[in-house]
């Protein structure tokens, strides 16, 4: 734990982020079932692609059901990259299935947690990431960020090494409140990404110092 907060784009799209990658600030990658079906192509040349140009972790998600189908196909598509990490949902098979495949050295992202009692399942079975489903919390009325409050709380208590994402980032204000909870990955849209760079008094002083320059130069 610690150390500065990770920023992966939540996208299968290759163009989307390979025109993102270069700006130093994005460290990894998510995939879902979802994101990879709006990609219009095959899951698997999608995903290897993806793995090849982006560095750092990228997320791809088993699709089996059952304990001994997701470990079968966790070890099959760990072995697609050395920068691949696992998807598992939290499930009881889920986590059965994560117990086995973190003392193999398989890095697992359990997501779709949406309780510190599901957190605390996600870190005693070895997650390497645990992702928080933010978005999909706070639309149920209930409050996404203490649930990252609470679980950052609870792996400082216990000195569980699990990183939590937070998924389901639908503005730039959840980016504030992320951070400001202690989440050490944003996983983010490409729109999301893109309005972090913007902020209207950023635009408005620029355009005035552009006016002044100008006025300078026509003296």
């Amino acid at each position: 734990m610690g150390g500065s907060v990770k920023i992966f784009l939540d996208t299968a799209d290759v163009e989307a982020i390979r025109a993102r990658i270069d700006s130093g600030v994005v460290d990894g990658v998510t995939t879902n079932p979802s994101i990879i079906m709006k990609s219009g192509k095959p899951f698997e040349p999608v995903a290897r692609e993806i793995l090849e140009l982006v560095p750092g972790d990228v997320s791809i998600e088993a699709m089996s059901t059952t304990c001994d189908e997701m470990v079968a196909e966790s070890r099959q598509l760990a072995n697609w990259g050395k920068n691949a990490v696992i998807k598992l949902p939290m499930t009881r098979d889920g986590i059965k299935a994560l117990s086995i495949l973190s003392q193999e050295n398989i890095r697992i992202n359990l997501t779709m947690v949406a309780s510190l009692n599901q957190a605390l399942l996600a870190c005693k079975a070895g997650a390497h990431y645990v992702s928080i489903i933010v978005g999909r919390i706070d639309a149920t009325g209930a409050d996404g960020m203490e649930v990252v409050r609470d679980t950052r709380t609870m792996m400082r208590e216990y000195g569980f090494d699990a990183q939590i994402i937070i998924g389901s980032v639908r503005t730039p204000h959840h980016v504030m409140m992320s951070i400001r909870a202690g989440a050490q990955v944003l996983t983010l849209g490409t729109a999301v990404f893109d309005q972090l760079y913007d902020h209207p008094l950023t635009e408005a002083g620029l355009e005035q110092f552009a006016k002044d320059w100008q006025a300078v130069e026509n003296r």
